[in-house]
């Protein structure tokens, strides 16, 4: 297990052996969960270029017109 110190000014350096393999960037956002107490910080990944082609097979058949909708 890895270990980790916070700071006195509360921050804490992820070691490069995770930054490598999570292939995490300087000034990449987080989202932080905290559930007892465990905190888990979960590297969001949700550029535009993640995005690219997320709707390449997309089936548009059924989608209803504007005038449809209530």
């Amino acid at each position: 297990m890895l270990e980790v110190t916070l700071s006195k000014e509360y921050q804490i350096v992820i070691p490069p052996e995770i930054r490598e393999s999570l292939q995490l960037k300087a000034g990449q956002k987080f989202s932080l969960v905290i559930k007892n107490d465990l905190i888990s910080l979960i590297p969001q990944k949700t550029t535009m270029e993640s995005l690219r082609g997320i709707l390449k097979d997309a089936n548009i058949d059924n989608i209803r017109d504007r005038n449809e909708r209530v």
